[in-house]
């Protein structure tokens, strides 16, 4: 069984940057993706990066890309995500899921919410101006 919680945020200022963390359990083995997604109120959840166990590829929201870096501990048991040059706009409360996926349900599927089966119980970022 999976198991993942999240950690590591907290509020900065704008153009700060935030380094969350995700402890999993049940991913050391086995070929899945793991992802952080968002979700501020009155929002949808959306996918922010990506990145496949199996793989090692990684692939991130167009809005986020060469800001935040997202990465898998050597032992896969440890998902980080690292932002950069925040902007107030991404006050949200952050998730980290996963779920077993091939190399085409990565590409085609890795940043929708209903791909996942597995999810923490989020990490909330607040970004002041």
């Amino acid at each position: 069984q999976v198991q993942l919680v999240e950690s590591g945020g907290g509020s900065v200022q704008s153009g700060g940057s935030l380094r969350l963390s995700c402890a999993a359990s049940g991913t050391t083995s086995g070929s899945y993706c793991m992802a952080w997604f968002r979700q501020a109120p009155g929002n949808e959840r959306e996918g922010v990066a990506v990145v496949s166990s199996f793989y090692g590829m990684t692939t991130y929201a167009d809005s986020v890309k060469g800001r935040f870096t997202i990465s898998l501990s050597n032992d896969k048991d440890t998902l980080y995500l690292q932002m950069n040059s925040l902007k107030p706009e991404e006050s949200a409360m952050y998730y980290c899921a996963a779920f077993l996926c091939s190399y085409s349900d990565y590409l085609l599927r890795g940043l929708l919410e209903s791909s996942y089966n597995y999810w923490g119980q989020g990490t909330q970022v607040t970004v002041s101006s």
